[in-house]
């Protein structure tokens, strides 16, 4: 994304959105937690084009490149052209955020004791699925060969050792910061409370999504759940059955950032994207750049 000189007002990971209508700056005055602006959505994607390139994609040495790895990258090429998705409120003012960051959360292995952690990834506009497929997996093979605890773990454990009572003032004072834009970037790097999005794999449990909240801490403002991808079979223009595959997704859109026409673009964006799954192959021709 484009470089601009921080200038009073900005954060650390945005930029104050200074010309939008005063109407929008008003609401996180009237719903100033995230759950009071809440959206919720589902949408049942065809992915029967899309399961067909994933596959000739895996024999071509892409191994284990899967719905998770496209539905980022879908994200991503979405905010290249609609990039008021990639807002976020904080101490009642919308930013623009400096760059992708998405947020996820990993088990080590599939048991039921093992420990999770999350990731954050950052990402460029112009990243296509083949650089969301190396990103991410260099993030989950570091997490899954290292006995270690990573950034967030670490910072998690150490308030976890205080008592409870400093517990709430440390956190209290870290909700200061973080209000007033003023927390070290050290925090902002370890916090999965921070970032673009949040996207939860629950297809590989065999399950389907849910709606899950938005934290009211930090500034992610999508949570995106996905499920594992079923059979339907339906009746084509032609008369004949056809055996399709879907995956359910569910939503949760903070209405603070954009409003509602503004996200009807973004999930027109998304079933387009699904029905031609080539476009993430290659990188956008124009990145649209966010209003001042």
């Amino acid at each position: 994304m484009k470089q601009y000189r921080r200038r009073f007002g900005d954060r650390r990971e945005g930029r104050l959105l200074r010309s939008i209508p005063g109407f929008a700056k008003f609401i996180p005055f009237i719903m100033p937690q995230r759950n009071d602006r809440f959206i919720h959505y589902e949408e049942s994607f065809e992915i029967t084009p899309l399961d067909r390139r994933l596959r000739e994609l895996r024999v071509q040495g892409y191994k284990g490149i899967g719905i998770l790895h496209f539905l980022i990258a879908t994200y991503i090429r979405t905010v290249s052209m609609l990039p008021g998705i990639n807002r976020f409120v904080v101490g009642r003012r919308i930013y623009a955020r400096n760059d992708i960051e998405v947020v996820m959360t990993v088990k080590r292995d599939l048991r039921i004791d093992s420990t999770e952690t999350t990731i954050k990834v950052h990402f460029e506009p112009t990243d296509t699925i083949f650089d969301v497929y190396r990103k991410m997996n260099e993030k989950i093979e570091e997490i899954k060969t290292s006995d270690e605890n990573n950034n967030t773990e670490d910072v998690a454990d150490a308030f976890a050792r205080l008592p409870r009572f400093l517990i709430r003032f440390a956190l209290a004072i870290v909700r200061m910061l973080d209000y007033f834009g003023w927390l070290p970037q050290s925090l902002l790097d370890a916090s999965p409370f921070h970032g673009s999005m949040i996207i939860t794999d629950l297809g590989s449990l065999r399950i389907g999504p849910v709606y899950h909240h938005i934290y009211n801490f930090g500034t992610l403002p999508v949570f995106i759940a996905f499920g594992a991808k079923y059979h339907k079979y339906e009746i084509n223009r032609h008369g004949r059955v056809e055996d399709r595959k879907y995956i359910d997704t569910k939503m949760v859109l903070d209405e603070g950032t954009v409003d509602g026409h503004y996200y009807a673009q973004l999930l027109r964006a998304f079933r387009y994207i699904f029905e031609h799954p080539e476009i993430v192959e290659t990188p956008p021709t124009k990145v649209v750049e966010d209003v001042r």
